[in-house]
């Protein structure tokens, strides 16, 4: 990807408090409590009317035993590899730190191959930024010390004017608009960052045993075998009573949002587990927000004893405890033999396609008028409702106006009626559809 920033540094020096400034929203989740970046999170942002990628990464801390502050390691040096050119941040407030000058050692390896400036964050007062002389001191940088607020912006347009003076190329537009969205969705330790990395190829999120590993929502493009589109990987959703800390509640509003903002849902379960009460909130939740759904039951190859009717009631049971709805496939998988993964997208794919499909209404009349003839709808206090014309409206989702005369006399079970036909006839598997009646 070309024009790239990675923001890099210690803990707790403010580097997602800069990236949110930079993307132009509050992308990232931030806290006082070090360690809550973990991954590295890709956003956009524009200068002078020129786009740029930016990657937040976790507080790099040196020889740390610790499993999360070891692989917040791999995750900063994939970034720095990755990146065109590197922000190595401090904080003036704090002055300079142990952590700083171990981490000016990882850096000097750079040196001379990419420009990396020297970011002084905290620098509200002039004493403070004053103070940020002592860390020149690190060896490190392109010239001088940039001293910047990335709380109040002060200082951060003068930096993104050196940042972009090394862009041959900019963009003139953000590289991702229009692309789908798909967003990986589930209950903690269900497999969502393993499929999103056996996907991407790389080792994009932390994954371990321990709940709760990721945090924010982390977003990467997806483009190999045919496809394009935005992968989303997202926090585990835990019930309410189960959320006992400020970051993980942001941690899920940041899966919720990221779900709001998504076309198509791809609904992780644990085979060995079954389906859970909080699965059939989170797929109730997205069919409430009218999202394409896939459901994908992982870890199938922990299953012992399959039958050949072993799939067919799993299935069944899921059927049972989520409906009504009835419209979501059911993809079974394991993502640690790669058994299924490329079906499971190769369906979310196709269900965004039926959630933007758009049925000609010359041929929409031809098979529901049809269908309507084969079956009316059954007359109230002897009126007969007759249904003379069908539409589908330029919404976002798959809406059909039925016109007809008597449209307040039409019960649920004839609308439950024409939704099946209208699934039978144009495969909108995966896919709500919404059917509204109108006086005609």
């Amino acid at each position: 990807m070309k024009n790239t920033i990675a923001i890099v540094g210690r803990p707790n020096v403010g580097k997602s408090t800069l990236f949110n400034r930079l993307v132009g929203q509050r992308k990232a989740i931030m806290d006082n409590e070090s360690g809550v970046t973990r991954d590295r999170h890709y956003g956009y942002g524009d200068w002078t009317g020129k786009y740029y990628s930016v990657i937040d990464t976790g507080g790099y801390v040196h020889g740390s035993d610790d499993v999360f502050e070891e692989e917040i390691r791999k995750q900063v040096k994939l970034a720095i590899d990755e990146a065109d050119v590197i922000l190595f941040m401090v904080d003036v407030d704090a002055g300079l730190h142990g952590l700083d000058e171990e981490f000016a050692n990882v850096m000097r390896r750079y040196q001379g191959k990419k420009p990396i400036y020297l970011v002084a964050n905290k620098a509200d007062t002039n004493a403070r930024a004053h103070a940020a002389g002592e860390f020149y001191s690190l060896g490190i940088g392109d010239g001088d010390i940039f001293t910047i607020s990335s709380q109040n912006g002060s200082g951060t347009g003068d930096l993104l004017d050196a940042i972009v003076s090394h862009f041959d190329d900019p963009w003139e537009e953000e590289p991702d608009a229009g692309l789908p969205k798909i967003a990986v969705l589930g209950r903690p330790n269900v497999g969502k960052s393993s499929l999103f990395n056996l996907l991407l190829g790389e080792e994009r999120t932390i994954v371990t045993d321990i709940a709760g590993t990721t945090r924010d929502a982390i977003q990467t493009r997806y483009n190999a075998f045919g496809n394009d589109f935005i992968l989303v990987d997202t926090a585990g959703l835990r019930r309410k009573n189960k959320v006992h800390e400020d970051i993980e509640f942001y941690s899920v509003l940041r899966s919720i949002r990221a779900m709001e903002e998504s076309d198509v849902c791809i609904v992780m379960l644990d085979a060995t587990r079954g389906i859970e009460a909080q699965d059939v909130n989170i797929i109730g939740l997205a069919d409430r927000n009218r999202k394409g759904i896939v459901i994908v039951v992982n870890k199938w190859d922990l299953i012992e004893d399959k039958q050949t009717n072993t799939v067919k009631e799993f299935e069944d049971l899921i059927k049972e405890k989520i409906a009504p709805i009835s419209y979501p496939p059911i993809i079974f998988t394991s993502v640690l033999t790669k058994q299924r993964v490329h079906k499971a997208i190769e369906t979310a794919v196709q269900v965004y396609h039926n959630k933007t499909k758009k049925v000609p209404t010359s041929q929409l009349n031809e098979v529901m008028l049809r269908e309507i003839e084969a079956h009316q709808p059954p007359s109230v206090k002897g009126k007969m409702v007759r249904i003379k014309y069908v539409t589908q409206l330029p919404t976002h989702n798959p809406v059909f106006a039925f016109f007809c005369n008597l449209p307040q006399y039409v019960k649920d079970s004839y609308s439950r009626y024409l939704e099946n036909r209208l699934r039978e006839h144009f495969d909108f598997t995966g896919v709500p559809i919404g059917i509204i009646f109108r006086k005609k």
